[in-house]
């Protein structure tokens, strides 16, 4: 007989669900990405307080008979994409095949049927496991996608530098510069323009909007950052003819665990493509990194699988696969048959 399940709603001030949440997730990161980077209580206030913008997850634990046996959330968005509703679920290794993980995805489904939305989606690291739990309710994949790391121990930094010098002639009309964060208020609307390049990314065949960057958006992925205890990393290029900004480079590193950092947007605007400015802004950006960070020892990227200019770079800069992730889609209304 399948047990009943309540989810249990915390936030970041509840301490004592923030102890179980992240003893939760590293055992499941330990059965299914051992190499991820383990969660504290403090990562997880900053993570549900925030958000990656101001616009958090709304967390679960899942309890059955007075025990935590995973735990679940739902995100949405207020700036795009207004039908969609993102579902995490991750259920404790010694816990699964007894029907939790559905018992989490039901009552999500109803949370998201009272919110309005009528897509759904859905990621878990590649395993046949995964792959039959989606397709068991209704979910298809969308998306796959690569997670990285670069090793900084590992750099060859001699063939770096020969690479940039050789990339340098093609981008004559460009400066890199290193962006003042928090930024000037005046200069928002640019960032946010140039931002808005990373719509050009592949995204398989998920049903998604592009999103929608403007200065409100940008100045709350900062606010959001420092709330979290992350240092935000920013190299654009500008067009000296124009003046305008033509591609950025973004990483965060943190103060509660200097040895770690994070890739956010690489981008490159439409009109500037084609000059080398992604190989010569994520070089510059390590070079930045061994002054500003000089305990940081990895980061980690994600890209879309077909994306293989990215993937190019990366692969120069001496990343190396760790996992596949895939992304799930499906309506509400097929969920609800």
């Amino acid at each position: 007989m399948l047990l009943s399940m309540e989810l249990h709603p915390f936030g970041p001030d509840d301490v004592a669900a923030l102890e179980t949440w992240s003893a939760v997730t590293n055992a499941v990161s330990a059965a299914d990405a051992p190499w991820n980077r383990r969660q504290t209580p403090a990562l997880g206030a900053g993570r549900f307080r925030h958000g990656w913008d101001e616009e958090p997850d709304t967390p679960y634990l899942a309890v059955v008979e007075g025990r935590a046996v995973g735990w679940c959330a739902i995100g949405t968005s207020e700036y795009d994409n207004l039908d969609l509703a993102w579902l995490r679920v991750e259920v404790l290794p010694h816990e699964r095949r007894k029907g939790h993980g559905t018992a989490m995805i039901e009552q999500l489904l109803s949370e998201v049927a009272r919110l309005g939305r009528t897509s759904v989606g859905c990621e878990a690291w590649e395993s046949a496991a995964a792959d039959a739990f989606a397709s068991r309710h209704g979910f298809e994949r969308k998306l796959s996608s690569i997670n990285r790391r670069q090793v900084l121990a590992d750099v060859d930094w001699p063939r770096l530098d020969e690479r940039y010098d050789a990339a340098l002639p093609f981008a004559r009309d460009y400066v890199l510069e290193r962006w003042p964060v928090p930024t000037p208020e005046e200069r928002l609307d640019a960032l946010a323009e140039m931002a808005s390049a990373i719509n050009d990314a592949p995204i398989g065949d998920l049903d998604y909007e592009d999103e929608v960057f403007d200065a409100t958006r940008m100045r709350a992925y900062e606010t959001a950052m420092a709330g979290r205890g992350e240092q935000i990393h920013r190299i654009v290029a500008r067009h000296r003819p124009s003046d305008d900004l033509a591609a950025q480079t973004v990483v965060t590193t943190t103060s509660a665990d200097p040895t770690w950092g994070d890739q956010h947007d690489t981008s490159v605007v439409r009109a500037h493509r084609g000059h080398r400015l992604g190989l010569l802004l994520k070089v510059e950006m390590l070079r930045w990194l061994r002054e500003a960070a000089p305990d940081l020892t990895t980061i980690d990227t994600w890209n879309a699988e077909s994306n293989d200019h990215m993937i190019g770079v990366n692969e120069v800069l001496g990343y190396q696969v760790l996992g596949r992730e895939w992304a799930y889609q499906r309506s509400l209304g097929d969920a609800q048959e």
